[in-house]
């Protein structure tokens, strides 16, 4: 693999990419392939489209809102040849959540899966964007670009790292999405020490099932191009789907969210597919029980391995080893990546002793710029020397892996106690009976809050409420006992399958109201 500082831009590595390895495929949908060569090749065709039909340059930003495809990628490459900034957009939202980041970004082009919806925001004749899809439509579109005829030679401003590449909308869950601004180095260091721990090379096939407007599918697209290994997008996340493509593929590497593997391996049809070319995958965004770590070892010939990070770190912060046993990737998130530096802070910001919790704090070449034109969330989000506060409440041991207990924001404080959601749900994810389970905080007259357990069960499998109180109050000390268990056929999830508590907060609220 190509050494980090070798390399000058994510052009600079697609282009020496596409020149050693121009047969390999490099990208598939479900509607077609590319090689390396293919890839480059029609990036710079629409970058002259987007530099002479549509006025893009350095510093101006493309709002990117459809589904992963072959075409997705070629944008995003095209956008950053001319050292202009891709802004990744759910195509599934609405007009209001669209508006916001429009407003926010005020893009030059939106290419967009849904232009009719894009024509009735509010302030699209004062934003003045041009608007392009996907195939031939009333409105230019990527397949129209790509056969575009050069007409002059592109003056391209001097690209480096230090350039902003992505501006990468966080969740919202704890107010307005924030955009997250990632240089070009940012995203590039993150990936490349993924795809060394992972020991990725140009014979490995990725399977994409996490959306590209999300940090993990972006990290894994540019992880894919460090080895020139070979991407297979999801359009949408599938069970059956996934097992299809790890056959007629033959798959290597299987990223996730633990929901993702928890569906394949109760599949109904798991048994019917052959995954013996997997043999590593990365697990993110929510804890994995022990048990179902052991059986993506054992039954889908995976090693797996368990990542923390969060979009402002350019995806990966930690990550565990092939070497870890199944109890470290289940309980520890593994240790910090190379260059990175972490500590855990008190409430005075002092560095914590080993294994005492407190916020886990980041500094390093992953981490982002800052917020796009929020300079006091900025400010707010680093501390006096440059490190990020992550808002994850975690602990350290003496070999440097780190356990993650919960959400800073999401501790509950019953009658002056302190809660960590996290530490009940790992108990209730150990019931061979629970699939999901998500522990949320309400209000309460006389305790000011109170746990409140949201489940979901194994197909098949029924539990009374009690019993699953009587089996907690043996595990915890009672105050940390939820206060009730709700039964969920299943847990909402965010576009990306991370379980959402918003959302199932915004449930229980109607339910108990």
């Amino acid at each position: 693999m190509l050494n980090y500082n070798s390399i000058s831009n994510i052009n600079d590595l697609l282009q020496r990419q596409s020149e050693k390895y121009y047969a390999l495929e490099a990208v598939v949908d479900s509607k077609s392939r590319l090689t390396y060569a293919q890839l480059n090749e029609q990036a710079a065709q629409l970058s002259s489209y987007f530099y002479e039909e549509k006025n893009v340059r350095k510093g101006d930003r493309v709002v990117i809102a459809v589904e992963n495809s072959v075409h997705y990628v070629v944008a995003f490459y095209a956008v950053l040849k001319l050292g202009a900034i891709v802004v990744p957009l759910n195509p599934l939202y609405q007009e209001v959540e669209s508006e916001y980041v429009l407003v926010k970004t005020e893009p030059q082009v939106v290419i967009t899966s849904n232009p009719t919806m894009m024509g009735k925001i509010k302030d699209y004749k004062k934003l003045n964007f041009s608007i392009m899809t996907v195939e031939k439509s009333k409105y230019s579109s990527i397949e129209e670009a790509l056969r575009h005829v050069v007409q002059h030679e592109m003056e391209i401003e001097e690209v480096s790292k230090d350039d902003l590449g992505v501006i990468m909308f966080t969740s919202g869950t704890t107010g307005q999405p924030k955009g997250a601004m990632l240089t070009q180095g940012n995203i590039l260091f993150s990936a490349h020490a993924g795809a060394t721990v992972m020991q990725a090379t140009e014979e490995d096939r990725y399977l994409i099932p996490n959306p590209l407007f999300h940090i993990m599918g972006v990290t894994f697209m540019l992880r894919s191009l460090w080895t020139a290994s070979k991407i297979v997008l999801m359009e949408r996340y599938s069970v059956r789907g996934a097992l299809q493509l790890i056959e007629r593929e033959k798959i290597t590497i299987h990223p996730g969210v633990p929901t993702m593997f928890i569906l394949e391996l109760n599949s109904e049809h798991f048994d019917n597919y052959d995954l013996t070319s997997l043999r590593t995958g990365e697990m993110a965004a929510a804890p994995c029980p022990v048990e179902i770590v052991k059986r993506i070892r054992e039954e889908m010939n995976c090693n797996i391995l368990v990542a923390y990070g969060a979009t402002e770190t350019s995806a990966t912060l930690t990550i565990t080893n092939f070497e870890d046993s199944d109890e470290m990737r289940a309980e520890t998130v593994g240790r910090a990546i190379p260059g990175v530096e972490i500590k855990v802070v008190n409430d005075f910001g002092k560095r914590c002793t080993v294994g005492e919790v407190g916020e886990l704090l980041c500094r390093g070449p992953g981490v982002m710029k800052g917020y796009y034109k929020m300079p006091v969330e900025t400010k707010e989000a680093f501390d006096d020397h440059g490190y990020f506060k992550t808002g994850d409440m975690a602990m350290i041991d003496e070999n440097g892996y780190v356990k993650i207990v919960g959400r800073k924001k999401e501790m509950i404080i019953r009658g002056g106690f302190n809660i960590y959601p996290r530490e009940i749900e790992e108990i209730l994810h150990e019931h061979p009976d629970v699939k999901e389970a998500a522990v949320i905080g309400m209000p309460h007259d006389i305790y000011g809050e109170i746990p409140i357990a949201c489940i979901s069960l194994v197909e098949g499998k029924r539990v009374e409420e009690q019993i699953m109180l009587d089996y907690l109050n043996e595990r915890l000390v009672k105050y940390k006992v939820p206060e009730q268990i709700i039964m969920f056929e299943d847990l909402p999830v965010t576009a990306s399958g991370k379980i959402s508590k918003l959302m199932i907060k915004q449930k229980v609220e109607k339910q108990i109201h």
